[in-house]
């Protein structure tokens, strides 16, 4: 992953923020939008554009881009720094393939205290009824 050449794949857009500012916040565009066109990058293979595809699929558009915002700043750099650094964390977390899970058993002395236990209960909760004579 180059980083250089996936910044000039991103797409910036200047867009008036609310906030902070008062009447300087009707004059300048401070918030700023990042979009990324996942499917037609040439920076990422197939499989990484797949699990890609699959970690942010809560965060991408209908068109298969990702959309992100930043309005924390007045400056409109500033913004640009953070939602770009936002950008590729969260990147590098979705390439991330998770763990596989090992199927494990409960050991037999765990199984031998949990029907103890359950026996225990039962015995307990069987004093609190009625005694037939």
């Amino acid at each position: 992953m180059i980083i250089e050449n996936i910044i000039k794949e991103l797409k910036f857009k200047a867009v008036r923020s609310s906030g902070a500012g008062g009447q300087h916040v009707n004059k300048v565009s401070s918030k700023v939008k990042l979009f990324f066109d996942l499917q037609n990058s040439a920076e990422f293979t197939e499989e990484e554009k797949e699990l890609l595809f699959k970690n942010l699929s809560s965060k991408l558009t209908k068109e298969n881009s990702l959309l992100l915002t930043c309005d924390e700043s007045r400056s409109q750099h500033k913004n640009k720094e953070i939602v770009i650094k936002r950008f590729f964390e969260l990147i590098t977390n979705g390439l991330k393939v998770p763990k596989k899970r090992k199927p494990t058993k409960p050991s037999k002395l765990s199984i031998k205290n949990r029907l103890e236990k359950k026996k225990k209960q039962a015995y307990k909760k069987a004093l609190r009824n009625r005694l037939e004579f």
